[in-house]
C-alpha cells in the first residue's frame, strides 16, 4: 500500500492530529493554592466563585475552607454546593443548576475528585446549551488522582442509573492547581486506587483510537512514576513530595487534549463506566478490577502496532523483555495484578454484589453490542474475576 493511501487507522505512528485543549494554565506545587487561584481570578476575569464540591470533603476536611478563605480574601466567594455524590449522579447536577442561577456566580471552582470535577462540567454544559454565550470559566483543584481535570467530556449517572457522558472541546477547565498539601486528608484507599484509575489511563493510552505519538510517551513516564511512587505513597502517606509526584503522574497520563473527532475510551474504562454506574462500585476500584485482564485479552487480540506500544512500558518499568510482544503483555498484567495486591485494593465482583448472570448485560452495554467477536472473551473475562 502507498503512503497516499494510508489513512489514520492505518498507523498512529506516522499519521494524526494533535491540539491541546481550552487550559489556560496550570500551577503546581505543595501550597500552590494561595498562590495560584488568586491569578486565576485575574486572568480569568471572575467576580463571584461558585464551588462545587462534595460532602464528606466539605464536611470532613479542612480543604474546602481552605478555598473558601482565599477567594473571600479576594472577594469573590460566592457559595459552596456540597451535594454531589459519587458517580455525580443528575439530581445533584439539576440542584447545582438551581444554586448557580440563585448565586448570581460567573465562575466554578471544582475541588475533590473525578465526581466533582465531572459535575462542574455538566453544569456547564447544560447552562450553555440553556442560555447560550461565552462557557463559564472553571478553575479544578483535584485532591484525587482520577484526572478528570483534563478531559473535555463529563461523566454522569442518569435517573435509571446508567453511565451518561456529554462532551465539548470547551468543556476542558480553564485552569488547574494541583497542590499536594490539599490531598493530605484524602482516604487513602480513595488516594491509591485513584492512583490506578490514573494507570489505566495512561495504559489505555498505548491502544486507545487517535491518541498521538508523544502522548504515548508521556503515558511511559507516568507508568513508570505511577508504580513507584503510589507504594511509597501507601508507605509513607503524610510524605506530600511522594504526593505531589503522583499528581504530576496523573497529569502525565491524561495529557489535555483536544482531539479531531471523539476518541472512544479502552475496554478497561468501558467495563468500568458500566459496573461503576449500575453497583456504585468507585472508578478507581473498576480499574482495580478490569485493567490487569484486559491488558491480558490485548495481548491476543491488539493489533500489532497496539501490542507493541504496551510491550514497550516493560522498558520503561525497568523490566526485561521475556523474548516476544506477546509475552512481554502479559508481563505487564501480570505486574499490574502484583501492584493492585501490593497496595491492598485487590477485589472481586461479589463483594460489590454483582450478579453473575448480569455479566453478559455488562458487557454488552460497554461494547455497544454483542457484534464484536470478542465479546464472548470479555464476557469470560469478567467471569473470571467475578470470585477472583
Amino acid at each position: 500500500m502507498s503512503a497516499t493511501h494510508l489513512n489514520q487507522s492505518d498507523s498512529t505512528n506516522i499519521r494524526g492530529y494533535y491540539s491541546f485543549t481550552e487550559l489556560k494554565g496550570l500551577y503546581y506545587g505543595p501550597g500552590s493554592l494561595a498562590t495560584a487561584l488568586p491569578k486565576f481570578l485575574d486572568s480569568l476575569g471572575g467576580k463571584k466563585a461558585l464551588i462545587i464540591t462534595g460532602k464528606s470533603l466539605y464536611t470532613k476536611t479542612d480543604v474546602v475552607k481552605k478555598v473558601e478563605s482565599v477567594l473571600t480574601e479576594y472577594g469573590a466567594y460566592g457559595t459552596t454546593f456540597y451535594e454531589i455524590g459519587e458517580h455525580a449522579p443528575v439530581a445533584g447536577i439539576r440542584k447545582c443548576i438551581q444554586t448557580m442561577r440563585d448565586s448570581g456566580a460567573d465562575m466554578i471552582i471544582s475541588v475533590g475528585g473525578g465526581s466533582p470535577i465531572d459535575a462542574a462540567k455538566a453544569v456547564i454544559y447544560f447552562l450553555h446549551k440553556e442560555h447560550g454565550g461565552e462557557i463559564l470559566p472553571h478553575v479544578a483543584i483535584p485532591t484525587t488522582l482520577s484526572a478528570a481535570e483534563y478531559t473535555t467530556g463529563a461523566g454522569f449517572t442518569d435517573d435509571d442509573g446508567n453511565k451518561v457522558t456529554v462532551s465539548d472541546p470547551r468543556l476542558a477547565p480553564a485552569g488547574i492547581i494541583l497542590d499536594a498539601e490539599l490531598t493530605l486528608t484524602t482516604p487513602d484507599r480513595l488516594w491509591l486506587s485513584t492512583g490506578m484509575r490514573a494507570l489505566d489511563h495512561a495504559v489505555e493510552n498505548l491502544y486507545r483510537p487517535l491518541v498521538p505519538p508523544p502522548v504515548k510517551v508521556l503515558c511511559y513516564q507516568a507508568l513508570a512514576d505511577l508504580f513507584k511512587y503510589l507504594p511509597l505513597s501507601k508507605a509513607e502517606p503524610n510524605n506530600v513530595v511522594y504526593r505531589q509526584k503522583l499528581q504530576v503522574a496523573s497529569w502525565m497520563s491524561l495529557w489535555p487534549t483536544k482531539y479531531e473527532k471523539y476518541s472512544p475510551v479502552g475496554l478497561s474504562h468501558l467495563l468500568g463506566h458500566k459496573l461503576g454506574a449500575r453497583y456504585h462500585i468507585p472508578h478507581g476500584i473498576t480499574s482495580c478490577l478490569t485493567l490487569g485482564p484486559v491488558v491480558a485479552l490485548k495481548a491476543e487480540t491488539a493489533s500489532q502496532e497496539d501490542k507493541e506500544w504496551l510491550a514497550g512500558a516493560l522498558f520503561h518499568l525497568r523490566q526485561p523483555s521475556t523474548g516476544s510482544v506477546e509475552s512481554d503483555i502479559l508481563q505487564l498484567s501480570k505486574s499490574i495484578n502484583e501492584l493492585v495486591i501490593d497496595l491492598g485494593l485487590k477485589s472481586n465482583l461479589v463483594q460489590y454484589k454483582v450478579p453473575k448472570e448480569g455479566i453478559p448485560d455488562i458487557v454488552e452495554r460497554a461494547m455497544s453490542g454483542k457484534d464484536d467477536p470478542t465479546f464472548p472473551r470479555v464476557v469470560k473475562l469478567l467471569e473470571d474475576i467475578y470470585e477472583q
